[in-house]
Formats: structure tokens, C-alpha cells, sequence
């Protein structure tokens, strides 16, 4: 008589119900393309932007790397709107010139269309940005587009990943979110997404063996069976 019983399914044959995307940082070396009209930015203010403040800045969402910038540098009496269009203004120019993907990141995304996963770019940057962006990253490459211009509330909230996975129509728990940023880790992670953190500006060291974020120094070797065994508790 034949043995009915079926074996627990292993990681290898496991697939998160989508992989959600950060862009910059993530997917695209752009975090050095944002230091230049930053940079850029304070000079005209006739300012020096802190390192401290700089890194506040990664990740963040327009409104509050504005209120960064002007606070560093003295002066919060600036704008914030009048900020925010000139730095825009300035990275639409620089993003025009070429982005270039981080190191495994076009592989791994390749690779997860490929075996039919949904995708999700979920981004702080502003859709005007985002719509430059996807001349790199393929206008075909996500079945849903997150812009930070476009959500409730921007990361760390958890809306953002929130508001992709019910574009998606999947379960956010089984899904991985692949993050570049503190404030970006914290919003996917509070979402309920398992995260796959991977530095670029900032170093994340102080994540490592915290629940639910798994760290890696690049996406170099990560395939999707890889992405799979994220989501398979460890054992105690």
C-alpha cells in the first residue's frame, strides 16, 4: 500500500507570493546621484550638509530630508516645497545622464520574472523620478509601481508595502522586501514582509540576527531559491 502521507515542502520548491523592490540603493546605484544635487543644493544655500544629517536623509521622504537640510544647516525657515522641486529638478537632469544597477540586482530581478513571481517597486522617490528610473529598470519589470508621492504616509510607515502587496492581491507576510535603508527595513518589516537587507551608503551591521531581516553584503548570488529560504522559520 502506498504511503499517502506528503512531505513538508521544501525551501527549494517554496516562493514568496511576491518579491517587493526598493529602488534607490536597491536596484539602482543612485544614492551617489542624490549626494551630488544634495550637495549641490546646500552649497547654493551657502551651506556644508553634515555627514550626520546626510545619512538622515537616505531612505526618507522628501518632506522629512527637507526639514533635515534646512535644520543642519540653520536654516528652517526654507521652504521645504521650494527645496524639494529644486533637488528634483536636479536629479531628473543627473538620471537622464544613465543609472547604473547595484552589483546582482538586474540578475535577481530577471530571474524573479522569469519564474512568474509578482514584483512590486516600492520607492520613496517621487513618481515624476520614478517614471526616468524605469527607462533603466524596464517599464515591464513590476506589476505594480509604489511612488513616495503617492502613499499615505512614506517609510519607515508601513503603508508603502502595505499599499503593494494589496496592488498585488497577495499576503504580505509571505512576501520578501529587498532594502537598502533603515528607514526603508523598518517600514517592510512593521508591514509584516520579510526583508533581505542589503547596505549600500549605510551600514546596517547593528540589523544582523534581528527577527525577520536577513542581511547580506550584496545581491550577488541571491537567486529566487535563496529568496524562498527567507521565509522558512529557523528553528529555535
Amino acid at each position: 500500500m502506498s504511503d499517502l502521507r506528503t512531505e513538508p515542502e521544501s525551501p527549494a520548491v517554496l516562493r514568496p507570493a511576491a518579491v517587493l523592490f526598493d529602488m534607490d540603493g536597491t536596484l539602482i546605484d543612485s544614492e551617489k546621484v542624490w549626494e551630488i544635487a544634495i550637495m549641490e543644493l546646500a552649497r547654493s544655500y551657502g551651506g556644508e550638509l553634515s555627514e550626520e544629517a546626510r545619512a538622515a536623509m537616505v531612505g526618507a521622504a522628501m518632506a522629512e530630508s527637507m526639514r533635515v537640510m534646512h535644520e543642519d544647516l540653520g536654516q528652517p525657515w526654507r521652504d521645504p516645497v521650494a527645496g524639494a522641486r529644486e533637488l528634483e529638478d536636479r536629479v531628473a537632469e543627473l538620471f537622464t545622464s544613465g543609472l547604473v544597477w547595484r552589483p546582482g540586482a538586474m540578475v535577481l530581478l530577471a530571474a524573479v520574472r522569469a519564474a512568474g513571481i509578482p514584483t512590486a517597486l516600492v520607492t520613496s522617490t517621487s513618481r515624476r523620478l520614478v517614471e526616468v528610473a524605469l527607462d533603466t529598470l524596464g517599464r515591464n519589470s513590476f506589476d505594480a509601481v509604489i511612488c513616495g508621492d503617492e502613499v499615505t504616509a512614506n517609510k519607515p510607515d508601513p503603508a508603502p508595502y502595505r499599499m503593494a502587496a494589496d496592488a498585488l492581491g497577495v499576503d504580505i507576510t509571505a512576501c520578501v522586501a529587498i532594502e537598502d535603508s533603515p528607514a526603508g527595513i523598518a517600514s517592510a518589516k512593521a508591514a509584516g514582509a520579510t526583508v533581505l537587507a542589503v547596505p549600500c551608503e549605510l551600514d546596517l551591521s547593528h540589523l544582523n540576527g534581528e527577527t525577520g531581516i536577513h542581511l547580506r553584503s550584496s545581491l550577488d548570488d541571491v537567486d529566487v531559491p535563496h529568496l524562498a529560504t527567507l521565509l522558512v522559520p529557523s528553528k529555535p
